[in-house]
């Protein structure tokens, strides 16, 4: 019998930066306003590197709750004894150790994508999590939206056919002649460039619509490419295009799928409609942009035996209270309370395997982390 009660994970916040506040602020929104019942969030505690960050966080972000812990460490937050799980806002190269230190001290790790800086690093990260028997999961929220969970059903029934060839695009103008080298987004140091910031939303969708598809029976892709155009301003990637295929590596192969991902990402460039285009033998979904937190999708159904001639055509629109970050966070809590050590929605192996393509592409665009970046290699 279900318990009347919902579960309460209780939440410490790594990281005082906006991703860090916007994810506070949706964790904070009732959940009966999404149609939750089992399962609710209280943030107990926020750290950063001074108090002050921390109790202006908590001011602004948290209804200046006093009940809520402002440390001036991440330590603090590790040890403190009222936190269950920890979200990871901090900048890509700092995930690795950051989530390490609270695996240790047997918290429970959301962690901001790109979950790490390389696939060895997060090889090192699942073998602590497993160690210290705690759930780990990289915060791809795309992943849990309402919108991304209709697509996939409407995707798997067979009613399209199967998938043949996905396009999708995620960039962003920075202005990058106006800020500074630091910057997250330029900075080596900090994993900077188009590929780690960016790249994970057009790679989720393809894995949601081709990796994920019962015709590929969990198979990896057969081939990767990738191709890199760096700024002169710090040598990071301003435009990367990557293609994944999916295809039966030789006859014994209990893969079916044979299709293709084309994705691209830019940090000199705003982004465009449509966001995202998944086609399928008979019709196509479209998804419109922002791809990280789409509000609409619209399928095309194609005559029988004509393809491209649209017979029947249908815009879904989704809307919710929030900014559609809350429900990775029920993800969590439901895994949590379950005594999961990962998601089935977004597990350990399409985390390895976004970290894997990300490295492969890097590689073939000779794009090197400075010396020490890397934890793990």
């Amino acid at each position: 019998m279900a318990s009347a009660q919902p579960f309460v994970l209780r939440w410490g916040i790594i990281s005082t930066g906006w991703i860090a506040s916007c994810f506070v602020k949706d964790a904070l929104v009732d959940p009966k306003t999404r149609d939750v019942q089992d399962v609710g969030h209280k943030v107990t505690a926020v750290g950063s590197r001074n108090v002050d960050s921390a109790t202006k966080f908590i001011a602004q972000y948290a209804n200046g709750d006093s009940s809520i812990k402002a440390y001036g460490s991440y330590a603090e937050v590790f040890a403190d004894n009222n936190v269950d799980a920890v979200y990871i806002g901090t900048p890509h190269t700092y995930h690795y150790e950051n989530a390490l230190d609270a695996i240790k001290a047997k918290k429970h790790v959301l962690c901001e994508k790109p979950v790490t800086s390389n696939a060895a690093e997060l090889r090192s990260l699942l073998a602590a999590a497993k160690e210290n028997g705690v759930f780990f999961m990289e915060a791809l929220w795309t992943r849990f939206q309402p919108l991304t969970r209709e697509v996939k059903k409407i995707a798997e029934s067979g009613v399209l056919g199967e998938p043949v060839a996905l396009q999708a695009d995620l960039s962003g103008d920075f202005g990058l002649d106006k800020i500074p080298k630091t910057h997250r987004i330029l900075d080596p140091a900090l994993g900077g460039g188009a590929l780690l910031d960016l790249g994970p939303y057009p790679l989720i969708w393809a894995l949601l619509a081709l990796y994920e598809h019962p015709s590929n029976k969990g198979s990896k892709p057969s081939n990767v490419t990738g191709t890199m155009l760096k700024t002169p301003l710090t040598g990071v990637d301003r435009s990367t295009s990557f293609t994944v295929t999916f295809s039966p590596t030789s006859s014994s192969d209990t893969n079916t799928l044979s299709a293709q991902a084309v994705m691209s990402c830019n940090i000199n460039a705003s982004a465009y409609q449509t966001g995202v285009v998944i086609r399928y033998e008979r019709g196509t979904i479209a998804i419109a942009a922002p791809i990280y937190c789409p509000k609409s999708f619209t399928v095309q159904y194609f005559q029988e035996g004509k393809s491209g001639t649209v017979v029947k055509e249908e815009t879904r629109k989704f809307e919710y209270v929030g900014s559609g970050w809350h429900f990775q966070a029920d993800e969590v809590a439901r895994c949590v309370r379950d005594g999961k050590i990962q998601s089935e929605l977004w597990g350990h192996d399409k985390s390895l395997l976004e970290m894997d393509i990300f490295d492969e592409v890097r590689r073939q665009g000779d794009y090197k982390f400075p010396p020490g970046v890397e934890k793990v290699v």
